[in-house]
């Protein structure tokens, strides 16, 4: 599928901010850790969040869709999940962790996903097997088994957001307590433990280094709303200000986008904050700024992609320096396909700000790609016709019709 961008748009009204696809993943897959009824609230409709649904059916799960709104009935009948499923995305290896707690017992093929790098998963290995599961790596799939799950303290040799989830659901119903040291800090963490602390379980200083979970034998049903994508808004935010325009945004939480709104200020755009609610303006030239991606709370590696694409018209040189992944360039090519000037040493890359952007056929090659590739499209002169716009589907909803509200011209082919 194709998606047409008219150029030289500015972005002006107000975008409404859709719930946090990085959190609502890993609190859908998390609903197995009960068998009573769990209801989630403003579930967003992206494809990713089709595909995790697909795999809790798959799984032995119930599943009932009401307005915006789905509830979930479980039992985990199979501990293999369907590897068709299983390698569009890389948040179906958070499978594992309610599957080996409730069953004792999961195999699962190797992950797919954005191809943004190597992402080992021997951090969630090691994790399982400190919580007392062997581990065994057969024909392309992991089996993990236990008699049963015993807390423990768990080292992460990297403050991985996959493995901080998958350990802290399958530590939730394990015997006894689990500390997990160096753990992630991101805001998408602390939805997840509020989630299944809603279902009854005992899980603290989530959003800290060191987080305490305290197994629990059973977990019981919940209502429960996740957080605005963070992403979702920064990425509208670098859109207004790409666009010089002014942009209001509503259903976001200020202090998740502070290095996203210090980089926009830095860069010249104007940003006020309100309560859940953030307005971009730019009405000046671009200035070139320094950015290096960091895990929460630093600079996040997927917003760097689209300040790469706002920061190729500036009036000098940019740099940005990728330190979370190592082949989160792939958009560069497509950017240079539109007039810009970057060239690529090792995990940095450095723009040369230009006048302006031409028009291109360019292709998504990742999720942020697609939404990088989008806002370049915003800024240049002629249409641009973006190629593999699935992948810019999977995170964000609707994402053509609310930029089209605010003064963005964009079809689909």
């Amino acid at each position: 599928m194709e998606i047409a961008v008219a150029g030289k748009a500015t972005l002006q009204g107000t975008i409404e901010i859709s719930t946090s696809k990085n959190a609502t993943l890993p609190i859908l897959i998390a609903a197995l850790l009960s068998e009573e009824n769990i209801k989630i609230n403003m579930v967003p409709e992206i494809n990713d969040v089709e595909i995790v649904k697909k795999l809790l059916q798959n799984l032995g799960a119930f599943l009932v869709k009401n307005d915006n709104s789905l509830c979930i009935r479980s039992f985990v009948s199979n501990i293999y999940p369907d590897y068709d499923l299983v390698r569009q995305i890389r948040a179906s290896l958070l499978l594992m962790g309610p599957i080996l707690a409730t069953r004792k017992i999961v195999k699962i093929s190797l992950p797919g996903g954005c191809a943004i790098g190597t992402r080992p998963i021997d951090l969630h290995l090691k994790g399982f097997e400190a919580l007392g599961a062997k581990i065994r790596l057969t024909g392309g799939n992991v089996i993990a088994e236990a008699r049963e799950l015993k807390g423990n303290h768990i080292y992460l040799d990297f403050p991985s957001v996959g493995a901080t989830e998958n350990l802290m659901m399958a530590a939730a119903l394990a015997e006894g307590t689990t500390y997990i040291e160096n753990a992630a800090l991101e805001p998408e963490v602390v939805d997840l433990a509020n989630f299944i602390n809603s279902m009854g379980g005992r899980i603290h200083a989530a959003g800290s280094n060191i987080i305490k979970i305290e197994g629990k034998k059973r977990l019981h049903g919940s209502t429960y709303t996740p957080i605005p994508d963070r992403i979702e808004a920064g990425t509208y935010m670098v859109a207004a200000a790409a666009t010089g325009g002014d942009l209001l945004i509503k259903n976001v939480i200020p202090e998740h986008l502070k290095a996203t709104t210090a980089k926009l200020v830095e860069s010249g755009a104007r940003v006020q904050e309100m309560d859940r609610e953030i307005r971009v303006q730019r009405i000046g030239p671009v200035r070139p700024i320094y950015i290096k991606t960091l895990p929460y709370p630093g600079f996040p590696t997927d917003m760097q992609a689209q300040f790469m694409a706002y920061l190729s018209h500036t009036s000098g040189s940019s740099v940005i320096t990728e330190s979370v992944f190592e082949n989160r360039f792939m958009h560069t090519q497509e950017l240079m396909r539109m007039g810009a000037n970057i060239k690529i040493e090792g995990r940095t890359a450095i723009i040369k700000g230009v006048p302006q952007l031409s028009a291109a056929h360019v292709k998504a090659t990742d999720l942020r790609a697609g939404a990088a590739l989008l806002i370049a499209g915003l800024m240049s002169e002629g249409t641009t016709f973006i190629s593999n716009s699935h992948h810019i589907d999977r995170g964000y909803e609707n994402i053509v019709d609310k930029l089209n509200r605010v003064g963005a011209n964009i079809y689909r082919n």
